[in-house]
């Protein structure tokens, strides 16, 4: 698919979802601090369907993590969240929340077929167009990280993008590359995630074993900078033999070796 045929797609799955979340309301006897996130008349405006939301009452709301019934205000929510999250509208960085955790948090896989699959479709639309935008407003790596945690897996974001080897692609990948590669060669995540450890780990290294195998090649012919493919070699090396590597990146070797 091309970047037109890709955006025709999601504008299709926002607008589904729009219909699968229509009359939606937050749960009758939901309540909030009205000193620390805002007013009754504001929590009110939750409770009645198909009231649009300033951008700061829909920020407040996905951001807290208080809310007696989380599916119900995600659900509620979830046209116009969606909408500002493909255009780029929300703070990724907040330290209040992660968007990919209020999916997840709302359990939007065990909601009823139809919603399910409207969510479902909007992730995957929208990564499929992320990847043909030379310019999204988001950028790949932000919404691998979105999709990932509203998932709960990886695995097939980087199926698609496995398959996606066009230039635009690998172009995103370079760059996300770019910001994940201290990261990752200090064994860490490159976002934030509300799983536990273990489920943590597995991604990182799901990641790690993917970049490893689908990247060098990929980043060669589109030319990326060599401190990208020395950092994908890396990966590939463990303990002192990445420490002491010469384009080890830290100017200090860490780990065992280096006390």
């Amino acid at each position: 698919m091309n970047m037109d045929e890709t955006r025709v797609r999601l504008d299709d799955a926002l607008s589904t979802l729009a219909e699968a979340f229509q009359g939606m309301t937050a749960h009758p006897d939901e309540s909030q601090c009205d000193c620390h996130w805002g007013s009754a008349e504001e929590l009110a405006l939750l409770k009645t369907a198909n009231v649009q939301l300033e951008a700061d009452l829909l920020n407040r709301t996905w951001q807290a993590t208080d809310w007696r019934d989380r599916a119900a205000i995600l659900r509620r929510i979830l046209p116009q969240f969606t909408r500002a999250l493909v255009g780029g509208c929300l703070d990724l960085t907040s330290p209040l929340g992660h968007p990919g955790a209020v999916f997840a948090a709302g359990e939007w896989q065990q909601w009823p077929a139809r919603q399910s699959r409207a969510v479902w479709e909007f992730l995957h639309a929208w990564w499929a167009h992320t990847l043909n935008d030379a310019h999204p407003a988001v950028p790949a790596d932000d919404v691998l990280a979105v999709c990932t945690e509203a998932a709960g897996t990886l695995t097939p974001w980087l199926s698609v993008w496995e398959q996606q080897s066009h230039p635009t692609a690998t172009e995103h990948l370079a760059e996300s590359l770019d910001g994940w590669e201290y990261d990752l060669l200090m064994d860490v995540l490159p976002w934030r995630t509300d799983r536990d450890e273990e489920g943590a780990e597995e991604t990182r290294v799901e990641l790690t074993t993917w970049t490893i195998s689908h990247a060098p090649a990929r980043l060669r012919a589109q030319h990326a900078p060599e401190h990208l493919l020395h950092a994908v070699r890396l990966l590939g090396l463990t303990g002192p033999d990445r420490w002491y590597d010469p384009h080890w990146p830290v100017p200090t070797p860490l780990g065992p070796a280096a006390e």
